[in-house]
């Protein structure tokens, strides 16, 4: 009888075996064992020794972030992104980024969602979800942050978009213009209507607590060039308004180029308040309701690396305030 050596047969320990010991889900045993990843400590303790146990090691993998934007190249998305993307990268992590201001390109993305299986998270920059796409988003099965828009059951990073409105248009009738006049985004813009509407109710509380009636309405778009069609309506009408509150700094600065083109002085005939404190209100002087997108963009982060790490973040309300620079003054006396 020749003896033959007895093999052991050594079972292969997987990343479900060690969250089976540890309690917690296969994606917190992969984030508990790298550095620099958010996870509580007893969390993390509780899995590195489970996985010591198991004799299981996870090999190191950056996280990949997904941020769907509709216009990126437009300053406030770049600005978002770029500090989504600098507290990723501080970390070792990947932004991944997503267009979806062509309604074709969007579509596309929810029909195939081609970060399945590719994104470990994802950040939805000032973008309305309808419920068709959050339901996408959810199958997913992924954690997902909103910074700017909303998505109910999300956490949120932004700000007041109706109490900023009601601050700028409080300043102009503070300094005695009666009717401000609006120069709005476009209210059928409907991945932005969110916004739209709360800084146009905001402007409306201003004059209903002021008791003064409301200025005209002009509702362009969101881009400089839509702000000088803006200002050319407002021309035409029979009076024009002595203050004019724009719905961004874009809007603000298309108005005041046309306006000054046509030699009304601002403020002396007309105030002009913006919205965004974009990098060209300095140098247009232009007063406006300042709002730190790049610091949503970074805590939006925070938050998304917080929910991989097995936390549950909340929303956050970021402040914004107002500006006076030299495009408002009282109006003239006639």
């Amino acid at each position: 009888m020749t003896d033959e050596p007895v093999r052991e047969v050594v079972r292969r320990v997987g990343v479900r075996r060690v969250a089976e010991l540890a309690g917690v889900s296969p994606a917190t045993v992969s984030r508990a064992l790298r550095e620099g990843t958010p996870v509580s400590h007893d969390t993390r303790e509780r899995v590195r020794r489970a996985a010591a146990s198991l004799g299981y090691s996870v090999p190191v993998r950056p996280l990949t972030v997904a941020v769907l934007a509709r216009f990126p190249t437009r300053w406030f998305f770049a600005e978002a992104v770029a500090g989504v993307e600098g507290v990723l990268s501080a970390a070792g992590h990947v932004t991944q980024l997503h267009n979806l201001g062509d309604p074709d390109a969007r579509a596309h993305f929810f029909a195939t969602l081609p970060v399945r299986g590719r994104a470990d998270g994802l950040i939805v920059v000032a973008s309305a979800i309808d419920t068709t796409e959050a339901a996408a988003l959810d199958a997913l099965g992924i954690p997902v942050v909103v910074l700017g828009g909303d998505m109910p059951g999300r956490p949120r990073i932004g700000i007041d978009d109706r109490a900023g409105a009601r601050t700028a248009v409080r300043h102009l009738l503070g300094l005695g213009h009666r009717g401000v006049a609006l120069v709005s985004f476009d209210p059928d813009e409907a991945n932005g209507r969110a916004t739209t509407t709360d800084r146009r109710d905001g402007w409306a509380d201003a004059h209903a607590e002021a008791g003064r009636p409301r200025g005209p309405v002009v509702a362009p778009g969101a881009g400089v060039t839509d702000g000088d069609a803006a200002a050319a309506e407002l021309l035409s009408l029979p009076a024009m308004p002595t203050a004019v509150f724009a719905m961004s700094d874009e809007l603000a600065v298309g108005v005041l180029r046309t306006l000054r083109r046509a030699g009304v002085a601002v403020p002396g005939q007309v105030s002009v308040v913006g919205f965004d404190d974009h990098d060209s209100a300095a140098v247009a002087e232009l007063t406006t309701v300042a709002q730190p997108v790049r610091r949503q963009g970074e805590l939006a982060a925070r938050a998304l690396l917080a929910a991989l790490g097995g936390d549950v973040p909340g929303d956050v309300e970021v402040p914004t305030r107002l500006v006076v620079r030299a495009t408002t003054a009282p109006p003239r006396v006639s």
